[in-house]
């Protein structure tokens, strides 16, 4: 989110899923598609096989996307920002760029085309391990196309150099011309289902609904009139990998968690119980009993979304209607009610809604994003935000007429190593993802009879060279180790890998991959490097 809105003032998703279909070349970059989100995938797949569309897939794995892509440009791991500079290089040099849209629409091209001259195919194949060949034939694929879409998820952004790196697919999209038109953009997928709603709701530590900054005097004095209170903060706050070393340093005593489950999905899981053990009081509601509530002091049950009302905005920027199928079991309470009711306990009477409606109502009034969208608009399909005004339509695509900043901001970016490269002592590197059977920590999904009948134990994807090496056999037990623990698991061999790498789904609790993962932040987003460390694997 860093990254885009530094380039273009917003950090959202800048097209419509469904205009995917209609790109002509679709450039894939650290997404599992067809995995992490399924429906997205089957658009792309649509698009390729029903539609004669290109894609091009850059992945350290062969992802099932591979199957169906032009090219596939395997790339070792952290080195995207070499690859996506060197399509810039290609594209630069042989005229592909589009001078009008870099003149009237942007700046600071100069100084990125300059820094580009230095990424040659011939370097960008050391950097990364893409051929000389590939390279060049990506960028002539994307630099000719009249409608270029990428897309992108975490696997580029879970790294130090994440915002750097979606910088550099900007900097892509802005000298083909590839911004502001149907069918193109740059396209970040959300995590889960409602991400884009929570940052668009202030749940981001330095700004207020609709990324309004916390710092900005004037912002913060509209949302003291707005809420009747004269104590907001004038600095932004911690993340959550800020968080956990501020309880440590004993700077946090009481945390309330909702929804989450830390100890499985941040990095460096010891570290992390280490810091929730710590505190004085824990709170965390949830659904089930997850290994952080576990934890926890106090376990308040949660509503499902089955259990209540109100709105989802999807990764589109699409918010929607949910409504409730049956009452919430027991004492379960949506959070809404939690959080009022919290605030009111500790002194603060003015949350005290109705319902869901009466909080939307509130979201529309301090959120201009938001402000034309009400519950009675969102009967069918829902809105795209920026929805101005009661009469707008919402808007499928950002950046028509102009970009949220003004002029789109070329930034060059150079590529960096991998904080924690592969050496003597650890050999391999390991990267994580997700598989299409379980969701996020599988606090839901592996209760799922039909979900565990797919996929019901950790695996560790294995090349079979480095196995021979090993004298690893195919599903035999063996024991991963980084810096900062070890865990044993199945090993299931396969090219899908390429050799000295190793790939572990983080959904198992009997195997969690971030046992072994790096705490290091990325400097700009503060997002943790959870795809990448160096392990050892021994039989």
């Amino acid at each position: 989110m860093v990254g885009l809105t530094t380039a273009f003032g917003s950090g959202a998703m800048t097209n419509s899923i469904a205009e995917l279909e209609d790109a002509d070349v679709l450039l894939v970059v650290g997404s599992n598609t067809t995995e992490q989100h399924p429906l997205i995938g089957r658009r792309i797949l649509r698009a390729v096989r029903d539609k004669d569309r290109t894609l091009i897939v850059v992945d350290p794995r062969r992802i099932d996307l591979v199957e169906f892509a032009r090219l596939h440009l395997q790339n070792y791991p952290g080195t995207d920002i070499a690859v996506i500079n060197g399509l810039l290089h290609v594209i630069l040099r042989e005229g592909m760029e589009d001078v009008d849209f870099i003149q009237d629409r942007t700046e600071g091209f100069a100084e990125l085309r300059e820094m580009v001259m230095a990424y040659t195919p011939e370097r960008v194949e050391e950097i990364s391990g893409v051929s000389v060949d590939r390279l060049v034939e990506a960028a002539h694929l994307f630099g000719h196309a009249k409608r270029g879409a990428i897309v992108y998820a975490m696997g580029v952004t879970q790294h130090v150099s994440g915002t750097d790196t979606v910088l550099a697919l900007a900097n892509l999209a802005m000298a083909t011309g590839n911004v502001g038109r149907r069918s193109t953009g740059v396209n970040p997928l959300r995590g889960q289902n409602n991400v884009q709603g929570a940052c668009d709701m202030g749940c981001l530590p330095n700004v207020y609904p609709g990324y309004q900054d916390v710092e900005d005097p004037d912002v913060r004095a509209f949302f003291q009139k707005a809420w009747e209170t004269d104590r907001l903060p004038a600095t932004s706050g911690l993340t959550l990998c800020e968080m956990t070393d501020a309880i440590l340093e004993g700077k946090i005593r009481w945390l309330f968690i909702m929804g989450e489950n830390p100890v499985l999905s941040d990095p460096d899981s010891e570290h992390v119980r280490k810091a929730l053990d710590k505190l004085d009081f824990l709170v965390v509601q949830d659904i089930f009993l997850s290994e952080t509530a576990q934890m926890a002091h106090v376990v308040l049950p949660g509503a499902s979304f089955a259990e209540k009302d109100g709105t989802f905005t999807s990764t589109e920027r699409r918010v929607q209607r949910i409504r409730k199928a049956v009452e919430p079991l027991g004492m379960a309470r949506s959070e809404w009610r939690v959080i009022g009711e919290l605030a009111r306990r500790m002194g603060y009477s003015r949350m005290n809604w109705k319902s869901p409606q009466e909080v939307f109502r509130e979201i529309a009034r301090v959120t201009p994003i938001y402000r034309g969208i009400s519950y009675e608009r969102l009967e069918g399909e829902g809105i795209q935000w920026p929805c101005p005004h009661e009469t707008h339509p919402g808007t499928p695509f950002l950046h028509k007429e102009g970009f949220a900043r003004g002029r789109g901001r070329f930034v060059p970016v150079e590529a960096v190593p991998l904080v924690e490269p592969p050496d003597e002592a650890y050999p391999m590197t390991l990267i994580t993802g997700r598989i299409l059977f379980h969701f996020h920590t599988g606090t839901l999904t592996r209760r799922s009879p039909t979900l565990n009948a797919q996929a019901e134990e950790a695996f560790v994807e294995i090349n079979p060279r480095d196995a021979a090496i090993l004298g690893v056999r195919q599903g035999q037990m063996v024991k991963l180790k980084s810096r900062r623990g070890s865990l044993r698991v199945k090993a299931h061999i396969t090219d899908r890998i390429p050799q000295n790498m190793v790939f572990l789904p983080f959904h198992f609790a009997e195997a969690a991959a971030n046992r072994l993962t790096l705490r290091q932040l990325d400097p700009k987003s503060k997002i943790p490097e959870l795809k990448a460390c160096a392990v050892r694997v021994d039989a």
